[in-house]
């Protein structure tokens, strides 16, 4: 029999054994019967004028059912759900390449790919603005009409006086640094299908991250009233914030509103996916760092430039969180944390795991390695030094009110043997083979922040049969989350797995809970389910109160199937139970809301939401690495991360996490670079666009420094985003201790080898 008692303990994943067998149903699976097929034409063009779509010969071919334009288009043509400035189709100007100008439904997709290749676009190249430079020339192309140039947002955060403070500080260090676009490179690229009913309902099945948001910004792009859009999530083939935004809905709606009632797929290549889809915004930060003698760290001023690529989507959210980072898990009395973010006609960069974060940890703990050699002290205890404690107020000024495992996870590296041993091992290295030990210190707010409710709706109900079905709300990517709700139900109803069904998000089914992000999901459904779980076990004991004659509840315990009578060991089945109530007394609902800040730091008030943040994750990663002093290959040999996550309700769900985003920082630490080169995208697909293989990738370590948050499920927080951001700082630190100072990431051979002959990477 299965335990009951599953937090905190290693169980498996409910989800593994119907996806181990191949029977779990994603989006990309369904075919509907008598299904058409949908696909866009993409501009190809990075900046151009609209001057023609002829969609005659398209038009004519045998088994194309419809070819639209942006005349066909409904509503307000723009999708977004915080900035609106990106067509669903194109009508008069595209921003880059991938824009969408046209839209074919057809019978089959043989059929789709021959009318696509016939329409004629006529598009008046305009001068294309390809980096951040070039947008920010004072003759640069406007890319949209803003007053502002090609800056979307420009914002400063300070706390103190940072200026003054730097100008006093004995030890000043300055650099900049970069980092490129990365591709999320999920197995199953974006796809869903939709049939409009006889009723005008739109029901859709999508792989996205948040199907009650969608609703909004599909109703609000096509003319649609929300309530008239259902929209069913299964699992998702991986998502890392890639799927949260429209990528396929507004293009498969539209399609589906002119398919005759019949249901429309739409799946994107890979390459379609590469070229079209979001991507990690590329960044430059320049930073001054002052600290005292002993390497008290006094102030900061640093300037982030992120590049947005064509259009808004999260860009302001992001830049808003890399200011809210940008002095790292530490204690800095004053700060001057500068932004802008800028429009390009690159790739549209959008939400990705670390969300703005990713970037500054690279910078930021560059500057703690270069400020532990410019001060010769041991880079850790630097860290530890520094390190933001429970009380403090972090570099933004926020009160680190919730648990604060920084100091504890920089103390599990400290006692770790890679650590202890670091020395022996550097000096055993190979002819022609440099050896380094680097570390990391990241955190990463949780949640959306200020300014948006970060709220959920959790239901359960008891079945006919007696079972427990559990109404997940938010979308499942593979991280988890669902599985986990499964364990919370068999917890608090002392229940075991097989007495569980679980439904996938289903916007008539569940209720709203906001999007799979921000590594909120586990926090604040499971607040949510825990309450609605509660709810139920009360009222189950109650009502079995009167079948099993007992005068008070609390004579009563849900036991696996049944309740029981404590003292004499009567029980009632609960399919018995469940008989005996109204369908609609066997539901519970809980809700919960996660808490938030009242600090503003000054200067914050210029972002309407997602910032400040109250609640953070820690971690603090190691790296074992080695370069060939040839070719300039880097090789992570050893790799440990320790991570505070507050109380760890599974291990392995835990362990998963931390490595599979050490694997995804590892890509961008050291392979994952989307170039574009005047506008056109270059690594189309992955015979180009590198990422890495288990073969590539070390053993990874995980440990967990359990912390208590007191505001959590079962005390834990969310650690979905932070992993993420320790591999590229941390590798960085190996290099630099081994005399490579690198600022450009990814720290590929070439750019090793350059620098190892005397050059700037």
């Amino acid at each position: 029999m299965l335990s009951t008692q599953t937090i905190g303990s290693r169980s498996r994943r409910f989800d593994a054994p119907e996806k181990a067998l191949g029977r779990e149903r994603f989006a990309s699976d369904e075919y509907p019967e008598s299904m058409l097929w949908a696909g866009a034409l993409r501009a190809g063009v990075p900046h151009g004028l609209v001057r023609g779509v002829d969609t005659t010969q398209a038009r004519a071919i045998p088994g194309v059912v419809a070819v639209l334009t942006a005349e066909d288009v409904p509503g307000e043509n723009r999708q977004g759900f915080i900035h609106w400035d990106m067509p669903v189709l194109c009508g008069t100007k595209v921003r880059h390449a991938g824009d969408a100008v046209a839209l074919v439904v057809a019978e089959t997709r043989q059929i789709l790919a021959e009318a696509l290749l016939a329409i004629v676009l006529d598009i008046e190249p305009l001068p294309v603005v390809d980096g951040l430079d070039a947008a920010l020339a004072p003759d640069a192309p406007l890319i949209h009409d803003l007053e502002t140039g090609n800056v979307l947002k420009q914002a400063s955060l300070r706390k103190g006086n940072a200026q003054a403070a730097l100008a006093r500080c004995p030890v000043v260090i300055e650099e900049t640094f970069f980092t490129p676009q990365q591709a999320h490179c999920f197995l199953e690229t974006e796809n869903g299908t939709a049939y409009m009913a006889e009723d005008g309902t739109l029901h859709m099945t999508v792989s996205t991250q948040a199907p009650f948001r969608d609703r909004f910004e599909i109703g609000r792009a096509l003319g649609l009233p929300p309530d008239r859009l259902h929209i069913t999530a299964p699992f998702l083939g991986g998502g890392f914030g890639g799927k949260d935004g429209s990528t396929v809905q507004c293009l498969l709606a539209l399609a589906a509103m002119h398919a005759g009632g019949r249901p429309v797929k739409m799946w994107w290549s890979r390459e379609e996916s590469m070229l079209a889809g979001y991507k990690r915004h590329a960044a430059r930060m320049h930073f001054r760092l002052g600290a005292e003698a002993d390497g008290t760290l006094t102030a900061l001023i640093c300037d982030l430039d992120y590049d947005s690529g064509a259009y808004a989507h999260l860009g302001v959210e992001i830049m808003a969180l890399g200011l809210e980072h940008s002095s790292g898990p530490y204690r800095v009395e004053h700060l001057e944390a500068n932004g802008r973010c800028i429009y390009t006609n690159n790739p549209v960069a959008g939400a990705f795991r670390g969300f703005g974060v990713a970037q500054v940890c690279f910078a930021f703990e560059g500057m703690m390695d270069r400020l532990a050699v410019r001060l010769g002290m041991d880079p850790l205890e630097l860290r530890l030094k520094n390190a933001i404690r429970q009380g403090d107020k972090n570099g933004v000024g926020v009160v680190m009110t919730g648990s604060t495992g920084m100091a504890e996870c920089l103390v599990g590296l400290q006692d770790h043997q890679f650590w202890r041993s670091r020395d022996e091992w550097v000096q055993s290295a190979p002819p022609l083979t440099r050896r380094g030990v680097g570390i990391s210190a990241v955190y990463n707010g949780m949640g959306y922040g200020r300014g948006l409710a970060d709220a959920a709706v959790a239901k359960i109900r008891l079945t006919g049969d007696g079972r427990f079905r559990v109404y997940n709300s938010v979308s499942d990517m593979g991280q988890g989350n669902s599985p986990t709700f499964v364990q919370i139900v068999c917890e608090v109803l002392n229940q075991n797995e097989s007495q569980m069904e679980l439904v996938q998000p289903d916007t008539e089914r569940s209720h709203p809970s906001g999007s799979s992000s921000a590594g909120r999901t586990t926090y604040t459904y499971g607040k949510a389910l825990i309450q609605a779980c509660e709810a139920m076990r009360d009222k189950l004991l109650h009502r079995a109160a009167m079948v099993l004659m007992a005068d008070e509840a609390s004579a009563l315990s849900l036991v696996p199937g049944a309740v029981r009578h404590t003292s004499s060991g009567r029980e009632l089945p609960l399919a018995v139970l469940a008989g005996m109530l109204h369908p609609e007394d066997r539901v519970c609902i809980g809700e919960a809301m996660m808490p938030v800040t009242h600090d503003m730091p000054d200067g914050g008030e210029s972002f309407r939401l997602g910032f400040p943040h109250l609640i953070f994750p820690y971690a603090a990663h190691l790296a074992r690495v080695e370069v060939d002093e040839l070719t300039g290959l880097v090789t992570v040999s050893d790799y440990v991360a320790f991570t505070d996550g507050g109380r760890v309700l599974n291990p392995q769900n835990f362990e998963q996490q931390v490595q599979g985003a050490v694997a995804q920082g590892l890509g961008y630490a050291l392979w994952e670079d989307c170039v574009a080169e005047n506008g056109q995208l270059q690594t189309t697909d992955f015979s180009t666009y590198v990422i890495p293989g288990s073969g590539d990738l070390p053993d990874i370590e995980s440990h967990a420094v359990e912390t208590e948050e007191e505001s959590g499920p079962f005390g834990m927080k969310g650690i979905g985003e932070v992993g993420m951001n320790g591999p590229l700082p941390a590798v960085a630190s190996a290099l630099l201790r081994m005399g490579l100072p690198m600022i450009r990431a990814p720290f590929t051979p070439e750019r090793v080898l350059k620098v190892l002959c005397g050059g700037n990477s």
